[in-house]
């Protein structure tokens, strides 16, 4: 977990010195005053050795003093001395139980040397209650660790969705949230292993487990076992259609794509409202070159599913081909609304307008294509398509 930053430091120590720069001091005032200036300097310059060793001589001179513990607990937490960190912030909070800042520092404190037990009630406390954002933060990071040092899964998990609703642009959130929901899948999925080895939810598992590793063979023995137990699951011949497809696309297998067509086929059959399957088989159409057959499925879909944006693009494709560019413009703006960060879309789109004598909307269009392009790195360049689909794709005859 990421270390506090500095300017969480400063909302901690500034709240427990407040009351010392107002109070007197016991001792020699003139020598407090000279160790509490020489200990805030150091801080703000972020020499904690510094500070520490100037706050601990104000400590001798000042025992009963709550507020110069409290700034020795941040110090210490700063240098991961977190048991000195403990030891001060209990004797703060002995001297004035009422001091601030102190609960999320020791729960915190806890959580670094893995008391999550001890820590949980702290920052539980704090991460709901907190008012400033920086604490609140770091107390639902250190929960995120908490439960799952504890095995509490689902509290992860729920924590995990609040960090993402308060934080959702903070890098370090989403990292470590990532990780809390990646770890509750596989748990699940153990549990599942576990409670039903044998069961289709367990063999489907299975086969998109390694349909995902790119093991072929293995998911087309775990989808057909499915089929075998249930020949009418739904979305279990999609699913083999589109191993088929991707092993056909690795190894260029002729009987690959046809086993493709048929499962995709058989999954129509079945359930005629899967727009993914029907997608498919217009999409491999397209391929082969056949592009009235091709023409004729994508319409089908887009009449039942009229924003389906990967049709709606893969029609305009067809339509432009076939020099037909009227209904392809008018396909391909529909898509454009539908997605607007859709690169492909765009660039056809241009293709359609220029071969209506459109200049301002091609240019429009290219101008569209050129800044999602020249941005969007290209691993990402299909950032909003639908995994389980084949996405549109530039061919080599429309690559800029």
């Amino acid at each position: 977990m990421t270390h506090p930053p500095l300017r969480l430091l400063w909302v901690l120590a500034f709240a427990c010195l407040l009351p010392l720069a107002a109070g007197g001091q016991s001792a020699s005032e003139s020598e407090s005053e000279r160790y509490s200036a020489a200990g805030q300097q150091a801080l703000g310059a972020g020499h904690y050795a510094e500070a520490q060793e100037n706050f601990e001589k104000l400590a001798r001179l000042n025992p009963g003093v709550a507020e110069i513990h409290a700034t020795l607990a941040v110090l210490c937490f700063k240098q991961r001395l977190y048991e000195r960190a403990i030891s001060e912030i209990h004797t703060a909070l002995k001297l004035k139980p009422g001091l601030p800042r102190l609960d999320s520092l020791l729960g915190l404190s806890l959580a670094e040397l893995g008391q999550f037990s001890e820590a949980l009630p702290h920052l539980e406390k704090q991460f709901k209650l907190a008012a400033d954002t920086e604490i609140r933060r770091m107390c639902g990071l250190q929960l995120l660790r908490a439960y799952s040092g504890l095995n509490r899964d689902a509290d992860a998990v729920e924590t995990a969705l609040a960090l993402n609703k308060l934080y959702p642009e903070d890098p370090e959130v989403l990292y470590h949230t990532g990780r809390i929901y990646g770890n509750f899948a596989y748990v699940t999925m153990e549990k599942l292993h576990d409670k039903a080895p044998n069961s289709i939810w367990m063999l489907q598992a299975s086969g998109e487990a390694n349909e995902s590793q790119k093991a072929w063979d293995a998911s087309i023995v775990a989808f057909n076992h499915v089929l075998a137990l249930d020949p009418r699951r739904p979305g279990i011949h999609f699913r083999l259609g589109r191993v088929y497809l991707a092993r056909f696309r690795e190894q260029a297998k002729p009987e690959d794509r046809e086993a493709a067509v048929r499962e995709f086929t058989a999954e129509v059959d079945l359930d005629p409202a899967n727009g993914n399957a029907a997608y498919e088989l217009a999409n491999i159409q397209h391929e082969l070159g056949n592009l009235d057959e091709a023409r004729r499925r994508y319409e089908q879909v887009l009449e039942r599913f009229p924003d389906f944006e990967e049709a709606l693009v893969g029609l305009g494709g067809v339509c432009l081909e076939s020099k037909t560019p009227e209904p392809a413009a008018v396909a391909l703006e529909h898509a454009t609304r539908v997605n607007p960060a859709d690169e492909v879309a765009w660039y056809r789109l241009a293709q359609a307008e220029r071969a209506l004598g459109n200049r301002e909307g091609q240019q429009k269009a290219l101008e569209a294509f050129q800044r999602l392009h020249n941005t969007t790195p290209v691993t990402l360049r299909k950032p909003d398509a639908d995994a389980d689909i084949t996405p549109q794709q530039l061919g080599p005859g429309e690559t800029p």
